[in-house]
């Protein structure tokens, strides 16, 4: 509880981030959709303009190529699926493109993202004191007031054009048809640039809005990072515990090697080595076992119990230690000094060693 109560000072982690996602919690700017869509409806709109006027064309001469003829129900047949069929040429491709800027446009704020957990069935969502709650929240305020300042700038703005185009309207009275509707057209044109600016400012503001309230939302308290640094790494004393389980049984391995040993350099007690050299597996010496205090001397029970000799050795037995570690071949300065030892314990027992003395 003591976590619930600090204060989120620290920006999100990247992991809650990442779980943010996955749980369908992702910073969405519905402007920036609707503007991108918006953008590229009226942009097909305007390139399958000509399109359309051929279509509704032709529509209207097979519409006229019935004067005087009866209308049976299979022509009538013919009639609702020609006029079907030229409705969707104009109207598909508008819609697929409308569907793709959709996708586009939510995949360019946050990714490519498939959750199921936004509509899997919650009971907190029907909760009235939660919805309540919700209702009367920070986050609420701020939306309505977005909403309120959109629909004011979008309106005012369209309203200052509008009027200035009604100015304009008696002069119009004098001219012929055609240029009535040139001039119709191009007020349109502008009409909807203008609102196509003031759609992609608002987008652009409410996008860093949203991503703004967002990461405030992900916040977290210093002993959330801590837990979650927690989770990732793993509890501390858990880990020393595996560390310790680890260095044990290493410690056991060691131990069961020691009585393969053909020597044991001692410091006399402080430090234990134990070295094999099979010249038929290894072309140097190789430490089997080390060891300091508690550890040095349970080498020196075992090889004592084996048969293995010791020979103390002090200066040599700290260099082994220091610089050679378990499995590993002794480094090449020592090669001479472990080799004078080697050496007396093999000439001590010939009939033991007489495969190394040849």
């Amino acid at each position: 509880m003591a976590g619930e109560d600090e204060e989120k000072t620290e920006e999100a982690t990247s992991k809650k981030i990442e779980d943010a996602k996955k749980d369908g919690n992702v910073p969405k700017s519905q402007d920036i959709s609707g503007f991108i869509t918006l953008l590229v409806a009226i942009l097909v709109l305007l390139f399958m303009l000509d399109f359309m006027r051929t279509q509704v064309i032709s529509l209207y001469e097979y519409y006229h190529s019935f004067i005087g003829v009866e209308i049976t129900l299979k022509v009538l047949h013919q009639i609702v699926i020609n006029t079907l069929g030229r409705g969707l040429l104009m109207i598909l491709p508008i819609c697929i493109c409308v569907a793709i800027a959709g996708i586009f446009a939510n995949v360019m704020q946050f990714g490519f993202i498939f959750t199921t957990k936004p509509i899997t069935p919650d009971l907190n969502k029907i909760n009235p004191l939660k919805g309540l709650k919700n209702l009367f929240s920070m986050k609420k305020l701020i939306e309505s007031v977005k909403i309120v300042a959109k629909v004011s700038a979008v309106f005012g703005v369209a309203f200052y054009f509008f009027w200035q185009f009604i100015k304009e309207l008696p002069e119009t009275i004098f001219l012929s048809m055609f240029a009535q509707l040139g001039w119709l057209k191009d007020k349109m044109l502008i009409l909807v640039g203008v609102m196509l600016i003031v759609l992609l400012v608002l987008a652009l503001i409410d996008i860093f809005i949203v991503r703004f309230q967002y990461f405030k939302d992900l916040r977290m308290s210093k002993q959330e990072i801590k837990d979650e640094y927690k989770q990732m790494e793993g509890d501390p004393q858990v880990k020393a515990r595996i560390r310790r389980a680890q260095m044990e049984a290493g410690r056991r391995r060691m131990m069961q090697q020691v009585p393969q040993a053909d020597v044991v350099i001692t410091n006399p007690t402080h430090y234990a080595v134990a070295l094999r050299y099979d010249k038929t597996r290894e072309n140097a010496p190789v430490v089997l076992a080390k060891g300091v205090d508690v550890i040095a001397l349970q080498i020196r029970k075992i090889a004592t119990e084996n048969g293995v000799q010791i020979v103390e050795n002090p200066p040599l037995a700290r260099e082994l230690y220091k610089l050679c570690d378990i499995d590993t071949k002794i480094p090449a300065n020592l090669f001479k000094a472990v080799a004078e030892v080697l050496s007396f314990v093999y000439m001590g027992d010939q009939k033991k060693f007489k495969d190394r003395l040849r």
